[in-house]
C-alpha cells in the first residue's frame, strides 16, 4: 500500500469536540426560574390570605427570599437526580447537566442542597418553626418522595408530588399568623388538584417522549383514551375547591366567583379529551393551566383591598 493511500481498515481519528463552558444562564436554568416564580406567587398568595388586613412586609420580604431559595435548591436537585432521563427526552436533553455543559458530578447538588437548607434554617429562624417545616415538607416532597421515589415507579407520582406545590401556601400562612389558617389549608388543596391536570395535559403531548424514557407520567401509561378522561375529571374538581375556599369565609364574593369562573374555563378547555385525545386539545389545556393558576393567585392578592373595603366575605 502506497504511503499516499488512506488506510481505509483503520478507524477515522476525529477529534472530540470540546465540551461547551457552562455560562451563568445554565446555572439560573437549573433554579427552574419559571416555576420557582409560581412557588413563591403561591406562598405571597397564603400570607395574604391568612391575615389579610394586616400584611407585614418586612416578613413578607423574608418568606419571599427564603422560599424562593429553597424552590431554587430543590430545582437542582431535581436537575442533578434526573439528569439520566432527560438524556433520553427530546424537552430535556439540552438542560446543563444532561448535555454536560455543566459537569454531572459538578457542585450543582451540593449547591442545590445548601440552597435548600439555607432557605429552611432561615425562615426557621427569622420567622418560625412551622414557615420552616412548611418549605422543608415541600422540598421533601418534590426532591425525595416525587423525583427520586415515585416518578420512575408509580402513575401516582404527580398526584402525591402535588403537595411540593401546596406547601409553599402553608408557608405564607404561618409566616403570616403562626398557623395554618382554614382559608389557606382550602387555598392548599385548590393548588394540591390543579397539579394533575396540569401535568397530565403534558404527558398527553409529549407521551411518546415519555414513553421512551419509560416515566409512567399518565394515570394509564397504554389507555390514552382513560387519560384523557382523567384529565377532564381533575379539571372538574377546581370548581368544588373554589367554592371550598368560599366556605371558610376567608374571600370576598367576587373572589369565589373569579375562582369558579377559573375552574369552569379549565373544565372547558379539557372537555374536549373525554371524546378524542389529540395534541392540539393537549397543549391548550396546559398552555392554560399555568394562566389558571397565576389568575387564582392574582384574585387572592385582590382579596385583600376588597375586604379592607368592606365587601362581604363568602357567599
Amino acid at each position: 500500500m502506497s504511503a499516499l493511500t488512506p488506510d481505509r481498515s483503520a478507524p477515522s481519528e476525529r477529534p472530540t469536540p470540546p465540551r461547551e463552558r457552562p455560562r451563568l444562564r445554565d446555572y439560573v436554568t437549573l433554579t427552574k426560574p419559571g416555576i420557582t416564580a409560581l412557588i413563591v406567587t403561591v406562598a405571597i398568595g397564603g400570607f395574604l390570605l391568612a391575615d389579610p388586613r394586616s400584611i407585614d412586609l418586612d416578613r413578607l420580604a423574608v418568606l419571599v427570599a427564603t422560599g424562593a431559595a429553597a424552590s431554587a435548591g430543590a430545582a437542582m436537585l431535581n436537575h442533578y437526580l434526573d439528569r439520566d432521563l432527560d438524556r433520553t427526552m427530546r424537552r430535556t436533553r439540552r438542560r446543563p447537566l444532561a448535555s454536560e455543559r455543566i459537569a454531572p458530578g459538578s457542585v450543582a447538588a451540593v449547591l442545590g442542597l445548601a440552597l435548600l437548607a439555607a432557605g429552611i434554617g432561615i425562615a426557621t429562624v427569622v420567622l418560625n418553626p412551622l414557615t420552616g417545616l412548611s418549605i422543608l415538607l415541600g422540598g421533601l416532597t418534590y426532591v425525595v418522595v416525587y423525583t427520586a421515589w415515585l416518578k420512575r415507579r408509580s402513575s401516582w407520582n404527580i398526584v402525591i408530588g402535588g403537595f411540593a406545590g401546596s406547601a409553599p401556601a402553608l408557608a405564607g400562612s404561618a409566616a403570616a399568623v403562626g398557623s395554618w389558617t382554614p382559608g389557606v389549608i382550602a387555598f392548599a388543596i385548590l393548588v394540591f388538584l390543579w397539579t394533575p391536570p396540569h401535568f397530565w395535559s403534558l404527558a398527553l403531548l409529549l407521551k411518546d417522549d415519555y414513553a421512551r424514557a419509560r416515566l409512567p407520567m399518565l394515570p394509564r401509561m397504554d389507555d390514552v383514551p382513560f387519560s384523557g378522561k382523567v384529565v377532564v375529571a381533575s379539571a372538574v374538581l377546581l370548581v368544588p375547591a373554589a367554592v371550598l375556599v368560599g366556605m371558610t369565609g376567608a374571600v370576598a364574593w367576587p373572589v369565589v366567583l373569579a375562582l369558579v369562573v377559573l375552574g369552569l374555563v379549565f373544565v372547558a378547555v379539557t372537555a374536549p379529551l373525554w371524546r378524542s385525545v389529540t395534541p392540539r386539545i393537549a397543549r391548550r389545556g396546559f398552555l392554560y393551566s399555568g394562566p389558571y393558576l397565576l389568575g387564582v393567585v392574582l384574585a387572592i392578592l385582590a382579596n385583600a383591598p376588597l375586604l379592607r373595603g368592606g365587601v362581604p366575605a363568602g357567599f
